[in-house]
């Protein structure tokens, strides 16, 4: 399996991005390269942040720069009050030794889906802005890639970010409805899916215990994002914690059977008060003039395996103390 990871480095990207390439190293997939797209913080410091991920980990995975506003409007206000200004929780480090590419993500996107016609996972994990790019860039992409999976969207609980809308989808709706439009094959994980990713306080503790440098990275990058968490939804979780929404994703990119499925047309509102919230019309008979625009169905998780898709990251991490 070879994935494209397209990502906006925040603390539950990290964790995600750390349990892929762990599975990479024992070789479940292959990463081929990691894009990095505004929205937990702009897209040059995440770059820095999935440089620094590879080197502690001892791999080498090609990190390109992508974009740092949406396709229209100016750039949204980022998710850096929740993950620190460096997006690891003021944590972050040192720089990393090695730089991007130089190419944009987007254009990275395009030469390895041309590279590797029919084998690529875009797993995106961010605002959809780079494979909207790539898309106008290559208007075969949906053919020459294999798949998507983004994690994204909200459809049936209340929004995070406005009354019906999920980060990534309100960070850049209109790259989300032209990716929704575009016919990939794709998955769409939403929050309703992994609204149960919720790492307690035993699995926090039990992480700071792995003795291993990735652990203890990973145990000073989420202090703040522990203490958000922590402090506006302990009570609704019963008790301190953070949620891990990315990490599912990854997982589900690699085995699907972690989730259930519902196939749907999912349409991306533009405008008003729900600009941003990501639609699906369930009616049997729709209104003449009520109908939602058509387009290819995608699969939408409904359902996720979240506690075991926590406890295997856990040992994925503590496995990693083999080589690092």
């Amino acid at each position: 399996m070879l994935i494209v990871v397209d990502t906006d480095p925040g603390v539950d990207d990290a964790f995600a991005l750390v349990g892929l390439l762990a599975r990479a190293r024992r070789g479940d997939c292959r990463v081929a390269a990691i894009g990095t797209v505004h929205g937990n913080l702009p897209p040059e410091p995440g770059a820095d942040n999935a440089l620094r991920i590879t080197a502690l980990l001892g791999m080498d995975v090609p990190v390109a720069v992508g974009e740092a506003k949406p396709l229209v409007g100016p750039e949204m206000q980022s998710g850096q009050i929740v993950h620190g200004e460096d997006g690891l929780g003021g944590n972050a480090g040192p720089p990393p030794t090695a730089r991007p590419t130089g190419e944009s993500a987007a254009d990275q996107l395009v030469r390895l889906s041309r590279q590797h016609p029919g084998e690529i996972t875009v797993l995106a994990l961010g605002p959809l802005t780079n494979v909207a790019k790539a898309l106008e860039i290559e208007p075969e992409l949906p053919t020459l890639v294999k798949d998507v999976v983004w994690m994204g969207g909200v459809f049936a609980l209340p929004g995070t970010v406005g009354v019906a809308q999920e980060p990534n989808a309100w960070h850049d709706p209109e790259a989300a409805e032209q990716v929704m439009a575009a016919g990939f094959t794709l998955t769409v994980v939403p929050i309703d899916a992994v609204v149960e990713a919720w790492a307690d306080e035993t699995w926090v503790t039990e992480l700071a215990r792995i003795d291993n440098p990735v652990a203890e990275a990973l145990t000073a990058w989420h202090k703040q994002y522990l203490d958000f968490y922590s402090g506006t939804l302990a009570v609704e979780y019963g008790g301190p914690g953070m949620l891990l929404y990315d990490p599912v994703a990854a997982a589900i990119a690699l085995n699907p059977a972690l989730a259930e499925f519902e196939r749907h047309e999912v349409v991306v509102e533009l405008h008003g008060h729900l600009r941003g919230a990501t639609l699906v019309d369930r009616r049997a008979v729709p209104l003449p003039g009520t109908e939602l625009p058509r387009r290819r169905p995608v699969t939408v998780a409904v359902a996720a395996d979240t506690a075991r898709v926590l406890a295997e990251l856990l040992a994925d991490i503590a496995e990693l103390g083999r080589y690092v």
